[in-house]
């Protein structure tokens, strides 16, 4: 068998949102937001776009959008790419998902909490090793929660999990596992098959089981995912080589640059040694902190000036002007 990928927005859907995935997205959802809890016991699947009821307010559109307990809002992103400022579009999302739940004069107790659960394929948190977390509203001081149960961010990030088959202990490990390598297995594990969420989900994900359009849509999707990760990687790239070729070059400037003052520190210092015999360490330390432009202007004084007293003091007028 040859599974599709979870990973892209057009299986996620299909394997989580479709008419038929309550009981999926049920199992999925207690696995990952209540540590594998049957806490939810029904749900309602959504429309996930976001119509606004807030005039300016932007359109957006969602994986999957879901309520649970008659009133709480859980919408889902899976998202692949590492996009700029990507974090702001999972705030963006979230309280916009709270704030269009009312209409124009209707009163804000009317507000029900929203949970933000974002599956992404790259690290977003790199100081935390926990591949779960989660963020609610806090006193920035006394870490106090400020109305916590209204509005909640979820995270999982798919690269820290790094369980094998053989270690995979909860359902909330056999979810994220699935969600990593459903796309590189040939069969459903053993493991993975004793849930019955799960082993649907594999039914679902099985490519026997779509019809020509959807599997051109999949590898559209998949090309356009590659190609993208294609860009940002020759862009990473390019950047690092002018990165490098930029530092060669400022070091190469700057090595010319120290070269050029030595060259003219021991011309300096030689054709004094010429004229007034051996410099003590005291001159030889003021002459070497002048810059280069001031060493250039000594070097045409030592022939312009006739006595020694003269060259002495314009050495000490130029250590002084740094």
């Amino acid at each position: 068998m040859s599974f599709i990928n979870p990973k892209t927005d057009f299986a996620f859907k299909k394997i989580f949102g479709s008419p038929n995935s309550k009981d999926i997205l049920i199992s999925f959802l207690n696995a990952i937001i209540y540590e594998a809890n049957p806490v939810i016991e029904d749900l309602e699947i959504l429309d996930p776009y976001l119509a606004p009821k807030i005039k300016g307010v932007k359109n957006t559109y969602l994986d999957v959008k879901a309520k649970i307990g008659g009133t709480k809002t859980v919408i889902i992103e899976m998202q692949v790419l590492n996009v700029e400022s990507f974090d702001k579009r999972v705030l963006y999302n979230a309280t916009k998902a709270y704030s269009v739940q009312l209409k124009s004069g209707e009163n804000y107790d009317l507000l029900n909490p929203v949970i933000a659960l974002t599956i992404t394929d790259f690290e977003m948190f790199e100081h935390l090793e926990t591949v779960i977390s989660r963020f609610c509203i806090k006193e920035k001081n006394n870490k106090m929660d400020y109305l916590a149960d209204q509005l909640e961010f979820v995270f999982v990030e798919l690269p820290k999990f790094d369980k094998t088959l053989e270690e995979l202990e909860t359902l909330t490990d056999k979810w994220i596992y699935f969600m990593k390598t459903a796309r590189t297995l040939r069969s459903v594990p053993e493991e993975l098959g004793n849930v019955p969420e799960l082993r649907k989900a594999f039914e679902i994900a099985n490519e026997a089981n779509l019809d020509p359009d959807e599997l051109e849509d999949l590898e559209r999707r998949e090309i356009f995912i590659q190609d993208q990760r294609g860009a940002m990687t020759k862009a990473t790239r390019i950047g690092i080589e002018q990165g490098i070729k930029q530092g060669i070059e400022q070091g190469i400037e700057q090595g010319i640059e120290q070269g050029i003052k030595r060259g003219q520190l021991q011309l300096i210092v030689s054709l004094l040694e010429r004229r007034v015999g051996p410099l003590s360490p005291e001159i030889q330390t003021r002459i070497s902190q002048l810059s280069a432009e001031q060493l250039e202007n000594l070097g045409k004084s030592i022939f312009e000036l006739a006595s020694v007293p003269d060259l002495t003091d314009r050495l000490q007028a130029y250590s002084r002007s740094r």
